[in-house]
């Protein structure tokens, strides 16, 4: 198949696909095209009252019925406004609507999908689909799509009309037409392509600004300023000389819609006026022709403009559809759903309570194919053990964790909740479930309080405080002026790395879950905070089946179960004191942390 043919069938398949979403707004559209073709009727309407106005009274110079005539006039100006009005009402509507439902939609599908597609997608490329792409969409919808359908009507009444009246006046009018329709077929498949490339570097220039932003201190100690700068400069001139060439276009298109449609005019104004000096047609009939090459071509003009509109509004639909459409890579089946409910939807009353034992069996798992992560491992963990794991990085251990939760799923073998593959039960049944606390706490922009109640938002006011108490965060909470109504800024950034820390394990806390994940908790924290953690961490976990991820050995002294992972493998096993007398590998790790932890104290002392 040709790329013209392969890209004219792309782009119908997005709009027809566009369309189905937009199925709560048939109404609209059928309203709004009434109006249009009403509207459309309206203006075709006043050149024949012109002419009439022309031959009926100018030329015979008999005002008798001159009033009927007004009236009518005025009807047809009281109906075009009152059309008017309600079109840009109902327009205005429906570009809010569809906004917010492609908004909707989009955000809903970002709430499904895994880690895996955060992994590998830019924050820049989503925040571009769900801000600017959805604005140029709604737009085109709401009255891009509308002038067409306006424009297209127009141009058949008047032609029609034309017809009607004078056919050779009418063919000499509208003899460029098939030229117009050759450039604009020419031109489209111009258009779109740039319009695809310039959307796809505006996707990259906003995840250069989110990293930009994000990565503001990083940059300034690493001093990166200028290196940055330039590789932005890049991307910006690449961003400018796309949209020269799709404004270029543009400007080329226009023009050529332009000087055609004049052609038509001219045709019609020359042998319009021949005709009048020979008597063949009246003065009416040639000024309505005049009038009417105007109205066909003003159509033909605004279909020009939507259509070059349309070229940039397909390529933000296909990123909008490749964002809404992306394969779900863990998901529930229909009769999981049908039992316990989806994410939006659980079954709550269909939910078996959990203990918390985890078993993997014969478990393989890669992030890519070229490097397998786990192969046949097996593990299994006892309700309300503390297991903890240590090992180098790249060892597996985060990986073990996310595939518990069901963050990820294995390639090959089977990850147990209480015996039963957990695939047979819901996500949300396991993930409301779980408490996680990570070793950079996110916070969001709020209050303490409700904070701590994204754990449990149906929690009591004594239920936070009990969170906040176990998790040792209510002394600090107190000292503050407003308290639990203190604002945490953005990601938390009004608060020390401590105190996120603390109120992060309140709201893991308040869920009450069964499985509790440790992710380098108190890694980036001072000695004094830790100890305040270690000791809520002893309260938090008891009854809990909890994993810890440590760099710092110890904080898993009182571990149940230690276990040193290398390349995937469990080559330790043991609590503490049995892998000290040990004397292998975790031993060797303990004993060198331990040096060097005294050293730094001896030097800073």
């Amino acid at each position: 198949m040709s790329n013209k043919s392969s890209n004219t069938k792309k782009s119908k398949n997005t709009w027809k696909n566009i369309f189905k979403f937009l199925s709560p707004f048939y109404k609209n559209f059928i309203f709004l095209m009434l109006l249009m073709s009403s509207m459309a009727f309206i203006e075709a309407k006043f050149p024949l009252m012109t002419r009439r106005l022309i031959d009926d009274y100018i030329e015979t110079k008999d005002l008798s019925n001159i009033n009927m005539y007004i009236l009518g006039y005025s009807v047809l100006i009281f109906l075009s406004t009152i059309v008017t009005k309600l079109f840009f009402m109902v327009s205005g509507r429906l570009e809010v609507e569809t906004s917010y439902l492609f908004r909707h939609k989009g955000f809903e599908k970002l709430q499904k999908l895994s880690f895996s597609y955060y992994d590998k997608t830019a924050l820049g490329w989503i925040m571009s689909r769900i801000t600017s792409d959805v604005n140029r969409i709604s737009e085109t919808i709401s009255w891009g799509l509308l002038d067409l359908f306006w424009g297209a009507f127009m141009m058949i009444i008047i032609t029609f009309n034309m017809f009607r009246i004078n056919v050779k006046l009418s063919l000499l009018t509208l003899s460029v037409v098939p030229l117009l329709v050759i450039s604009s077929l020419y031109f489209q498949r111009k258009m779109i392509k740039t319009s695809r490339n310039v959307r796809k570097i505006n996707s990259q220039i906003t995840a250069a600004y989110s990293e930009g932003i994000n990565g503001a201190i990083t940059s300034k100690t690493l001093v990166l300023e200028e290196y940055n700068l330039n590789a932005f400069k890049i991307l910006t001139r690449n961003m400018k000389n796309k949209s020269i060439n799709s404004a270029m276009l543009s400007a080329i298109y226009l023009p050529i819609v332009l000087t055609l449609s004049s052609l038509g005019m001219a045709f019609a104004l020359y042998y319009g006026g021949y005709s009048v000096s020979k008597n063949i047609i009246s003065i009416g009939t040639i000024v309505l022709f005049i009038n009417y090459s105007v109205l066909f071509f003003e159509p033909v003009r605004e279909i020009a403009r939507v259509f070059a509109e349309l070229q940039v509004a397909t390529a933000s639909a296909e990123r909008i559809l490749e964002l809404i459409n992306e394969p779900l890579e863990i998901k529930d089946t229909k009769n999981i759903i049908d039992i316990y409910g989806d994410n939006f939807n659980p079954k709550k009353e269909n939910w078996e309570k959990i203990k918390g034992d985890i078993e993997f069996e014969n478990v393989s798992f890669y992030y890519n194919k070229e490097e397998s992560i786990l192969e046949n491992f097996n593990l299994k963990i006892k309700s309300g053990q503390k297991i903890a794991l240590v090992g180098e990085t790249g060892s597996g251990k985060s990986t073990i964790v996310n595939l518990a939760c069901r963050f990820y799923e294995p390639t090959k073998g089977k990850v147990l909740i209480d015996d039963v593959d957990y695939k047979k039960r819901s996500q949300l049944w396991l993930h409301s479930n779980i408490g996680y606390v990570l070793q950079t706490p996110h916070l969001f922009s709020g209050t303490i309080r409700e904070n701590i109640r994204y754990g449990n938002l149906n929690a009591s006011e004594d239920e936070m405080i009990n969170a906040a108490k176990l998790a040792n965060a209510y002394n600090f909470i107190q000292k503050l002026e407003k308290k639990w109504d203190t604002e945490v800024g953005e990601g938390g950034n009004l608060l020390s790395t401590g105190e996120k820390q603390l109120i992060s394990f309140a709201r893991a806390i308040i869920a009450n879950p069964k499985i509790f994940i440790l992710d380098e908790a108190t890694s980036s924290i001072d000695a004094e905070t830790e100890e305040i953690i270690q000791n809520a961490i002893q309260k938090i976990l008891k009854g809990r089946t909890s994993f810890i991820v440590a760099h710092r050995l110890s904080t898993i002294k009182n571990a149940d179960r230690i276990l040193v992972l290398k390349k995937g493998k469990v080559i330790e096993d043991g609590t503490h004191t049995e892998l000290m007398d040990y004397k292998g590998h975790y031993y060797n790790l303990y004993t060198n942390q331990f040096i060097e932890e005294k050293r730094s104290i001896v030097l800073s002392s």
